[in-house]
């Protein structure tokens, strides 16, 4: 009787605050998926983040926003480990939760920005982090991706210049989002009055 090999899982990572997730968000999730031959991309909220302010910071709303954008593609996951751990939330903390719960066996892809380059040698445990994914950056527009120090793998996106500060500005001038966020998250900022 033959062994059956297990097939390595490919998990790729993508944090944010996700305040709110939009099309930009889910456009590099597709693209990784693809690209880099992954299983599935985990999408991870932040509690709080360390390297910004996050006005509106109501967690539970910004994960139920992405739980409702996430549900039409089976390969999208959500993460309610940052949420529940509350804090501060650390990469290497995160990471190294997720490692436990996929074993060594697993590769994890950590997908960014290339907004993220800017303060990366600031992030906790910054050589921990690279030894336990491998790290992807995503080029952004108005974010040029310059000499990198670390050994990153760079993907290229369609140019979406999206974001979530220009939505929730949108969204207080009363201008549409439309095809900015998936549907069912532009019906539930305006059906909770968000941002507004």
């Amino acid at each position: 009787m033959g062994y059956v090999l297990k097939k390595q899982k490919r998990i790729g990572i993508l944090g944010g605050t996700f305040n709110p997730p939009h099309m930009g968000h889910f456009v590099l999730a597709q693209e990784a998926l693809k690209r880099l031959k992954l299983n599935k991309v985990v999408f991870m909220p932040v509690f709080i983040p360390p390297h910004k302010k996050v006005k509106n910071n109501k967690a539970s709303i910004r994960c139920k926003m992405l739980t409702l954008a996430c549900r039409t593609n089976s390969r999208f996951e959500v993460s309610r480990l940052e949420l529940e751990r509350k804090g501060v939330s650390y990469s290497i903390d995160t990471l190294r939760k997720l490692r436990n719960k996929y074993g060594k066996s697993a590769e994890l892809f950590f997908i960014a920005g290339s907004d993220s380059l800017r303060n990366l040698e600031s992030w906790k445990n910054i050589d921990k982090v690279l030894k336990l994914v491998n790290f992807v950056v995503a080029a952004r527009p108005g974010f040029p991706v310059k000499k990198i120090k670390r050994k990153v793998k760079l993907i290229t996106l369609p140019a979406l210049n999206i974001s979530s500060s220009v939505i929730r500005k949108r969204v207080r001038l009363s201008q549409s989002i439309r095809y900015l966020v998936p549907e069912d998250v532009r019906k539930f900022i305006i059906r909770r009055g968000l941002y507004k």
